[in-house]
């Protein structure tokens, strides 16, 4: 199924809760709530639509290693951009699988990585993606743009709602 991206919100006023015992604030399956995974008589089945309101939860595929990259330090020692706190993390292989990447991003913090992200574009996608054939690479920018749209509205929409996040990588 491979490692894919998740993000909860949360309001301000149970932020203390949230850094004391994150996973608490996650779904026990992401994935169903992402994918609109419903049970009938027994059978699974997707219905491919988000199951969580969009302005609870935000799913980014697999597009977070190229949200990632966009937002990395340039270099070793580099300072990172604002939004790179979003999509920042690895998970830890094992010989059993990995174990996942989480993070809280405090309301606080939430208004410098909207506005950072607000200023991320396709051409900077395109420009910090590893290169790749032209096909390749487009077929790339065009899936990461889709998902970049997402994480800015869901973001833009935590700051006005004073809201921060829980996400993880897994």
């Amino acid at each position: 199924m491979g490692i894919r991206y998740y993000a909860y919100a949360f309001d301000h006023d149970v932020t203390d809760l949230v850094l004391a015992d994150p996973r608490r604030f996650l779904s026990s399956d992401p994935l169903a709530d992402a994918w609109g995974l419903e049970c009938a008589d027994g059978v699974t089945i997707a219905t491919f639509k988000q199951s969580v309101p969009e302005c609870d939860m935000l799913y980014l595929d697999k597009a977070w290693r190229q949200l990632q990259a966009c937002t990395a330090p340039l270099a070793p020692g580099m300072e990172a951009r604002p939004a790179f706190r979003m999509f920042e993390g690895q998970v830890t292989m094992h010989y059993d699988g990995w174990d996942s990447w989480l993070r809280v991003l405090t309301p606080g913090e939430m208004a410098a990585v909207s506005q950072d992200l607000n200023r991320i574009s396709e051409n900077d996608l395109r420009q910090r993606l590893p290169a790749a054939p032209r096909a390749d690479q487009e077929s790339e920018v065009s899936y990461a743009v889709h998902y970049l749209q997402r994480a800015k509205s869901f973001v833009s929409n935590l700051v006005t709602s004073r809201r921060g996040m829980v996400y993880l990588i897994g």
